[in-house]
């Protein structure tokens, strides 16, 4: 009996397509898919079962099932694939993993420093009040799908026009305001809501929100809470609690370049 030959090639397809399952996971955990998902993949390792048992007539079934199902998985799993698209097709997927783009020391070099300090003063001021506020930073993806629902502004950001908007007699502030750079492009924007089932109950559909338009592209937000006056910053789909004006200002910094 030889041993078996394990070659480096081997090696990094094993890690390759662990990475990549394990990216296809974090994609629909705490989704409705994430059932299907296990439901496809309990079929798939039957059909090898009885493939390698030799059992023809249930084999055959099983096979024309997943061949016909993987036009159902493409429709199914929609949100999903265009999500992991966005994520291999951005050029912030590469920077996400080069070292120097996680130094400290390039933290205050990013061109949007400026635009960002007016926004977190005004959600700030907001936070102190109970204003409740939805703000989505756009970065390489476009928002048009957004700016679309909403009122076109294309206005200088300014920290008085971002107060004044969300302000709760404003018609405009129940929506989401979009900022492109130093440009406030629209408002009262209707944001799609997230599915996702691992959000934690205490959160509104502000943040269900900006966990929404986070899954569905690179955009950043922050949430003012009406009903806490906290702000929450999205990413990503995942909801970070502010703990200080300045870790929040380096963690999206990092992010908003």
């Amino acid at each position: 009996m030889g041993f078996i030959q394990l070659r480096i090639l081997d090696v990094i397809d094993i890690l390759l397509v662990a990475f990549l399952l394990y990216q296809l996971y974090k994609l629909v955990r705490g989704t409705a898919a994430i059932s299907i998902f296990i439901g496809v993949a309990l079929v798939y390792l039957l059909w090898k079962t009885v493939q390698a048992l030799h059992m023809e007539l249930l084999s055959e079934i099983l096979g024309q099932f997943i061949g016909v199902g993987v036009l159902a998985l493409i429709i199914v799993f929609q949100p999903e694939i265009r999500k992991f698209l966005l994520l291999l097709g951005t050029t912030n997927f590469g920077r996400k993993w080069h070292f120097m783009y996680r130094l400290r020391m390039f933290k205050g070099t990013s061109r949007y420093a400026t635009s960002l300090r007016t926004i977190l003063a005004a959600c700030q001021n907001m936070s102190h009040s109970r204003t409740g506020a939805l703000i989505v930073l756009e970065r390489e993806n476009s928002l048009n799908f957004v700016t679309e629902t909403g009122l076109q502004l294309f206005a200088d950001l300014s920290q008085p026009l971002i107060e004044s908007i969300f302000f709760k007699h404003n018609p405009l502030h129940d929506g989401a305001m979009v900022i492109q750079g130093a440009k406030i492009v629209a408002v009262g924007c209707i944001l799609p809501i997230s599915q996702n089932q691992n959000i934690a109950p205490g959160y509104g559909l502000r943040h269900r929100a900006a966990v929404g338009i986070s899954e569905r592209s690179d955009a950043l937000c922050l949430v003012v809470s009406e009903e806490t006056g906290k702000i929450s910053y999205v990413r990503e789909a995942e909801v970070f609690q502010k703990r200080t004006l300045e870790d929040l200002t380096d963690l999206i910094l990092e992010d908003w370049r």
